[in-house]
């Protein structure tokens, strides 16, 4: 059964439209030690959702992963990792920083502890309850 995950983004730096154009890209950048942790357990076909950070703090769009984890080939140290993603649909509801956080259900969620982690594991309940708060059928 594919995990859940939102990958998170400076959407200045690299856009889900960026991903959406490319297709697939290579996720790299990655040197938090726990979102290191996540990266590595990442398979191929886990979905995603794309989290712009920044001024937007906001879920944008969907993804699977491409690719596990392999070593960044940008990074020159073989601790670090990357994956590749495929881009899916756009939400057609962003969903908030906001919103999740008055939503009871993710009062324990690691977006909302630990905003600043990049990779973000999600339970399928709460993964159920985003698509339903961006209006995914």
């Amino acid at each position: 059964m594919p995990a859940h995950w939102i990958l998170k983004t400076e959407p200045s730096t690299y856009a889900f439209s960026d991903l959406r154009r490319e297709g697939t890209a290579r996720w790299d950048g990655i040197t938090n030690a726990q979102a290191l942790i996540h990266l590595r357990v990442v398979a191929r076909g886990d979905q995603i959702l794309v989290y712009h950070s920044g001024a937007e703090k906001a879920l944008v769009g969907r993804g699977t992963i491409a690719r596990a984890a392999y070593p960044d080939p940008a990074a020159g140290d073989p601790k670090l990792v990357a994956v590749d993603v495929r881009a899916g649909d756009p939400l057609p509801h962003r969903v908030t920083l906001a919103e999740i956080k008055a939503d009871p259900a993710f009062r324990e969620f690691a977006l909302v502890r630990n905003s600043r982690l990049s990779v973000v594991p999600v339970p399928p309940a709460l993964f159920g309850r985003l698509l339903a708060l961006a209006g995914v059928r």
